[in-house]
């Protein structure tokens, strides 16, 4: 039996969303535009379902709310920060971005998870500090200051 996600993201953009569905099937793998019009808009990007609504100027993104993607390696990384930069966002700390419209994502290497829950409490807290100097994570530092 096929799993069914029961939990989408919901988005209130600020003007036409056609543009930024279009934007974010771009940016990721095996994803479609479902629906779209000026008012709303539903993709699959990779596997999740993202619905958008033109809510106009009454709510505002927040990096309280981010979207967390995981990244298997630094290429991938560097895939999607520059994906999203070169479509006009800005960069933020500790793997955070902006794009263009001002939703938060979060583009994170698996490699950060471990070394950060590692049990050597030392060597944790030594990549914890090398992150956030970062703005995009760099799986090479990060490991240069676990191992000390």
């Amino acid at each position: 039996m096929a799993s069914v996600q029961k939990i989408s993201p919901f988005l209130m953009f600020d003007g036409p969303v056609e543009d930024a569905a279009k934007f974010y099937v771009s940016v990721f793998p095996n994803s479609e535009i479902k629906s779209a019009n000026p008012m709303s808009a539903t993709i699959v990007a990779n596997g999740t379902e993202i619905l958008m609504f033109n809510g106009g100027p009454h709510f505002k993104f927040t990096p309280g709310i981010s979207l967390f993607v995981k990244c298997k390696d630094q290429a991938e990384v560097d895939l999607y920060w520059n994906k999203f930069l070169a479509g006009g966002g800005r960069e933020d700390n500790c793997g955070w971005l902006q794009d263009k419209w001002g939703v938060s994502w979060q583009i994170i290497p698996d490699a950060l998870g471990r070394y950060l829950s590692d049990p050597d409490r030392e060597k944790a807290n030594r990549a914890l500090q090398a992150m956030l100097k970062m703005k995009k994570i760099v799986v090479a530092d990060l490991e240069k200051a676990f191992n000390g």
